[in-house]
This record gives structure tokens, C-alpha cells and sequence, in this order.
């Protein structure tokens, strides 16, 4: 068995193997992901922005 099947998220302590910093995503990924959604967020506003004035010229 391995210790991941032995373990209780209620108990005391941590597994052995206990990692901190696999919880943390790479900055990198992070920084991506950030400007992906600044960017599709501006890309979406300008496509509403067009709707929107286009909407009126009728």
C-alpha cells in the first residue's frame, strides 16, 4: 500500500512526503494567466463596445 491510501485528512499531521511547494503554480503560469484574461476581457469589451455602437447607426 502506499502512504496516500494510509492517509487521514482528519488526522494530526502530514504525510511523510508532505511537499509545500506543490501547492504553488509556477509564476510563469500565473503571469500567463493574467494577461490572457486582460486580454480577452479587452477583446470582449471591444466586441460589446462594437455591438453596441453598432446597435444605434441603424
Amino acid at each position: 500500500m502506499s502512504d496516500s491510501e494510509n492517509f487521514d485528512p482528519l488526522g494530526p499531521g502530514r504525510p511523510k512526503n508532505y511537499d509545500p511547494q506543490e501547492k504553488k503554480m509556477p509564476r510563469g503560469l500565473v503571469i500567463r494567466l493574467f494577461a490572457y484574461l486582460v486580454a480577452g476581457h479587452i477583446i470582449a469589451g471591444f466586441l460589446y463596445l462594437l455591438f453596441a455602437v453598432g446597435m444605434h447607426n441603424q
